[in-house]
């Protein structure tokens, strides 16, 4: 959503009586002619800036003519705004709409809870699972050449892996040995 469209949006919530007082639109007037870049022209602010106006007319035609001028205008007034009047500025109804959660987007939060939620054992059986095949593959290599030291790590992990599986590892690695 751009700056502009947001202002359009929250031109009545400002406008309207007792939002902003005169101090407060002065000091926004005078940060935007100040800024760089430069928002308002010293006419521009003085215009804006004009007490035989009455508040509302001048916000409202600052409003505009920020609308006028384009995005990058906008935000500075958003910028302005937040930096001198923060309560207003979070209590404004386009700031309310992008707080409340799209119901299609997803809550990385949420995702990331649910992919870590098996929990640190679950890591450590994966983790084994594949350390077990990769030693299990080491070992039936067929052009690997030393036999003996996994014939003796295998030969202490019945409690690593079971009994039965253990059995069958050390039968395959007999039946390697012997070709």
């Amino acid at each position: 959503q751009s700056y502009c469209h947001r202002l359009q949006h929250d031109m009545y919530f400002l406008t309207s009586t007792s939002r902003l007082n005169e101090q407060v639109v002065d000091k926004i007037v005078l940060q935007l002619n100040r800024v760089y870049p430069q928002i308002l022209t010293n006419e521009e602010a003085e215009k804006f800036r004009n007490p035989k106006a009455s508040l509302h007319t001048r916000l409202s035609d600052l409003l505009k003519h920020l609308q006028k001028k384009g995005d990058r205008h906008c935000q500075e007034f958003y910028r302005a705004l937040q930096i001198n009047a923060e309560q207003l500025f979070n209590d404004l109804p386009s700031r309310k709409i992008l707080k409340t959660p799209d119901p299609t987007e997803i809550d990385t939060d949420k995702e990331q809870y649910m992919l870590n939620d098996r929990g640190p054992v679950f890591f450590l059986a994966c983790f084994s699972v594949a350390a077990g095949l990769a030693l299990f593959w080491y070992c039936c290599n067929s052009e690997t050449q030393v036999i003996g030291r996994p014939r003796r790590i295998l030969g202490f992990s019945p409690i690593i892996i079971g009994r039965h599986v253990r059995n069958i590892c050390m039968l395959y690695l007999e039946d390697i040995s012997r070709n």
